[in-house]
């Protein structure tokens, strides 16, 4: 079982991506955002998908595998829209947690250098909601993390989609297949 430097390259980035997925979903966890968390879900599982056909040299997971990948900038693309509040879209809508909740990004509150202080409320028995949290000082915003996030996630699926096509190539000669047979 050679290694060819299409095929070691893709492990490595289907590597980097899954471990890229798996910080992201922890984070998505803190905050309560259930449409990243659905979708960091599905990314590890077809991550790994793409790692077993990789591995396996099984090309309609890899086929698989790169649709998903496209799918995946897609969602990262809204995301990055969606926190710069391009197009009518609203960081501030509970969107992100299907209006289930009114948690935000857990950046919001932990950001670098975010200093966070509880105002109470003013009127009492009234219930503790984040929109009496006060955050101040932070480095960066909330928002341009979550860029950042989505940006190196769309980076790394790039890089995924261009080695995909080398690695199916390789895996169809190693197997003797010239086409791809779906059954």
């Amino acid at each position: 079982m050679g290694c060819c430097t299409g095929r070691c390259t893709l492990i490595f980035l289907c590597s980097l991506q899954l471990l890229a997925a798996l910080e992201r979903q922890i984070f998505d966890f803190l905050g309560f955002q259930w449409a990243p968390i659905l979708g960091n879900f599905l990314q590890i599982i077809v991550v790994i998908l793409g790692l077993f056909g990789t591995i396996q040299f099984r090309p309609r997971y890899i086929v698989v595998y790169t649709v998903w990948t496209a799918l995946w900038v897609t969602w990262n693309v809204f995301i990055i829209c969606f926190y710069l509040e391009v197009g009518g879209l609203s960081k501030e809508t509970d969107l992100m947690t299907f209006n289930i909740s009114m948690h935000r990004s857990w950046w919001r509150e932990h950001g670098p250098g975010c200093i966070r202080r509880v105002v109470r409320p003013s009127s009492p028995g009234t219930l503790d909601d984040y929109s009496y949290v006060s955050v101040t000082g932070c480095i960066i915003d909330f928002q341009y993390l979550e860029v950042i996030h989505s940006a190196i996630q769309i980076l790394l699926s790039s890089q995924m989609i261009c080695n995909t096509k080398c690695c199916t190539n390789t895996v169809l000669r190693k197997c003797g297949n010239t086409e791809l047979e779906f059954h």
